[in-house]
C-alpha cells in the first residue's frame, strides 16, 4: 500500500505532465462521466477546447525557464448569454494554481455581486472536484496551496478604482502571475492599467471576458479596437454553443432582431454598433456613491414605491431630496408579503406621516403598471387623506419624444443625475439594479429599457431598487411655499 506522501508526489507528478496542456488538465482531472454533477457531461465544449489547446501551444512557444521572463499572454473572450464563461475561469484558476508552484493570481468582476456569486463561486465548486482538491483551501477570500498562504495564492478582488492598489504589485518572478476579469466591459480602465504592472516578469497571463456592452473601454479596445493585436481573441455567437438556451436566444432574436444591438451584445458576442447597451455605465455610478451630499434648502423630498410581483422581487420605497439619495435609508418589503396590500398601505401612510431629516415626504410616486396593486394601494392612501400620492404607469407615454415609454424617461432624468450630480449609497442592490438593464431603440429611433422579463430570462433580478429610485425622477416637484403668518398691525393708531 503506498503512503499518503507517495500518493502526493505521483499526484503532483501526473498533473506537472499538464503544465504547457490545459486541455489535458481539464479533460483528466475532473470526473467527468462519473456518478454525480458530471455524469452527463464529457467535456469543455467546442469554444472552450479551441481555447484551452491555444493556450497550450503559447505556453509551449515561450519555454519559460523559471528564470527569464517571457511575454505575456494575453486572451480576450467576447460572447453571448450563457456559454460557460465562468466556468472556464474556474478552469484557467484551477489549472495554474495546480501546475504552477508559486504562482499568483487575481480575479475581479464587475461587481462584488457577480464576483461573490457567480466567478468565485464557479471557483469554489470546480474547486471540490478537481483531482487536486486536496491541495487547497479554498474560502470566501482566497485559494491557497496548503502550507504556502503568502506566496501560492489566488484571491478574489473587488474591480473598485479605489480598490487598485490590493491588485498592484502582484508578481512571481520564478512562477506565473495571473489575472482574471470577469464581466470586463464594465472593469474600469484604470484596473486594466495597474494589471500591466503584473505582467513584467516570470510566465504572466492576463484573461479578460465578458460582453461586449460598450464600445469604448479596454475591453472593447482589447477585443475589437487598437489593442486587440496584443491579445488572442475570441468571440463566441450563444447559439454555437451547447450550454446556452437555444429556445430563449430564438425569442430575442424574434423580438429584437438579428442586427439589433440586444443581440449583437447578448447573443452574437459583438460590441453595440450605435451606443452602449448598458444603460447606465458602471463608472457614473461608482462615481455618485463617492461624490459628497450636496443639497438646497427648499429642495423637496420625494419618495418613490416600486412593488413587488412576488417571488424574489422586493417591494422598495426610495427617498431622494434634490441630489441626495443617499441620507435616508431605503425600505424593503420581501415579496411573499407583498400580497397583503393592507400592510403596504400602513406602511406607505407611516412613511407619509414621518419626518425624516426634519421634513415630511412632499409627493409619493407609486408603482401602478398594469395588473399590479399600485392603483388600489394610491387610491386607498388617497382616501386616508393623503392628496400627495402620484400613480407611475411604466408603459405610459413619454413627456420627452427621445425615450419611447414613461419609465425610460424616468430611467432618462435618473440617469442624467447620475451623471450630473446625484449622491446615491452603496448598497450592492442598487447598484447591480443601476448598472444591469440593457436598451434598444425602437423603429421611431426612441430608447426603450430593457424590460424586468428579459432582464430576468438572461439571470439577472428585477431593479427593483432601480426602479424605485427611477420614481423619483417621475415629476418635478415644486419646493414647498412657506407658510405666512396672518397680518397683524405693529401700530396702534390713537
Amino acid at each position: 500500500m503506498q503512503s499518503a506522501d507517495q500518493i502526493h508526489e505521483d499526484l503532483a507528478e501526473f498533473v506537472s505532465t499538464f503544465y504547457a496542456d490545459p486541455l489535458g488538465f481539464v479533460l483528466a482531472c475532473f470526473p467527468w462521466g462519473e456518478e454525480g454533477p458530471l455524469r452527463d457531461h464529457s467535456g469543455p465544449d467546442t469554444w472552450q477546447r479551441d481555447f484551452l489547446t491555444w493556450l497550450g501551444q503559447e505556453v509551449s512557444q515561450r519555454r519559460f525557464n523559471g528564470v527569464d521572463a517571457v511575454y505575456p499572454i494575453r486572451a480576450a473572450v467576447s460572447s453571448g448569454h450563457g456559454v460557460g464563461k465562468s466556468t472556464m475561469q474556474a478552469w484557467l484558476v484551477l489549472w495554474i494554481m495546480s501546475t504552477r508552484p508559486g504562482c499568483r493570481g487575481t480575479i475581479t468582476a464587475n461587481t462584488s455581486h457577480q464576483l461573490d456569486t457567480k466567478t468565485w463561486a464557479a471557483v469554489q465548486t470546480w474547486g471540490k472536484r478537481v483531482i487536486t482538491s486536496a491541495w487547497f483551501e479554498i474560502n470566501t477570500q482566497r485559494m491557497y496551496y496548503k502550507g504556502a498562504r503568502e506566496s501560492w495564492f489566488c484571491t478574489p478582488q473587488s474591480c473598485r478604482e479605489e480598490n487598485s492598489e490590493a491588485i498592484a504589485g502582484q508578481h512571481a518572478a520564478d512562477s506565473t502571475s495571473f489575472y482574471i476579469n470577469d464581466e470586463d466591459s464594465a472593469v474600469p480602465d484604470s484596473i486594466h492599467e495597474v494589471q500591466e504592472g503584473g505582467l513584467t516578469d516570470g510566465e504572466p497571463m492576463q484573461f479578460l471576458f465578458g460582453n461586449a456592452t460598450r464600445s469604448h473601454g479596454a475591453f472593447y479596445q482589447s477585443c475589437f479596437g487598437e489593442r486587440r493585436g496584443r491579445y488572442h481573441v475570441v468571440v463566441v455567437d450563444s447559439r454555437e454553443s451547447k450550454f446556452a438556451n437555444k429556445t430563449q436566444i430564438a425569442e430575442w432574436v424574434q423580438d429584437y432582431g438579428e442586427d439589433s444591438d440586444f443581440v449583437r451584445v447578448r447573443v452574437r458576442g459583438l460590441p453595440p454598433a450605435a451606443s452602449d447597451l448598458q444603460f447606465i455605465d458602471s463608472a457614473s455610478v461608482a462615481a455618485a456613491q463617492r461624490r459628497g451630499v450636496s443639497v438646497l434648502s427648499d429642495d423637496p423630498l420625494v419618495c418613490g414605491l416600486d412593488l413587488a410581483r412576488g417571488g424574489s422581487d422586493e417591494c422598495v420605497l426610495r427617498f431622494r431630496r434634490g441630489n441626495d439619495a443617499r441620507s435616508i435609508p431605503a425600505i424593503r418589503v420581501p415579496g411573499e408579503h407583498a400580497r397583503d396590500s393592507m400592510k403596504l398601505v400602513t406602511l406607505a401612510a407611516d412613511v407619509l406621516q414621518r419626518t425624516y431629516n426634519g421634513y415630511r415626504v412632499q409627493t409619493m410616486f407609486v408603482d401602478a403598471t398594469g395588473g399590479s396593486i399600485g392603483g388600489p394601494i394610491a387610491d386607498r392612501l388617497r382616501n386616508l387623506g393623503h392628496r400627495n400620492v402620484i400613480d407611475v404607469q411604466f408603459g405610459g407615454e413619454s413627456p420627452d419624444p427621445k425615450y419611447g415609454n414613461f419609465r425610460a424617461y424616468m430611467w432618462g432624468r435618473m440617469r442624467d443625475a447620475i451623471s450630473g450630480g446625484l449622491a446615491i449609497d452603496s448598497h450592492a442592490g442598487l447598484e447591480i439594479d443601476l448598472t444591469s438593464p440593457g436598451f434598444k431603440h425602437d423603429k421611431r429611433d426612441r430608447v426603450i429599457l430593457e424590460s424586468k422579463e428579459d432582464m430576468k430570462k438572461r439571470g439577472i433580478d428585477s431593479p427593483d431598487d432601480g426602479d424605485a429610485l427611477a420614481m423619483t425622477f417621475a415629476q418635478v416637484v415644486r419646493a414647498p411655499r412657506p407658510v405666512l403668518a396672518p397680518y397683524r398691525p405693529t401700530t396702534t393708531w390713537g
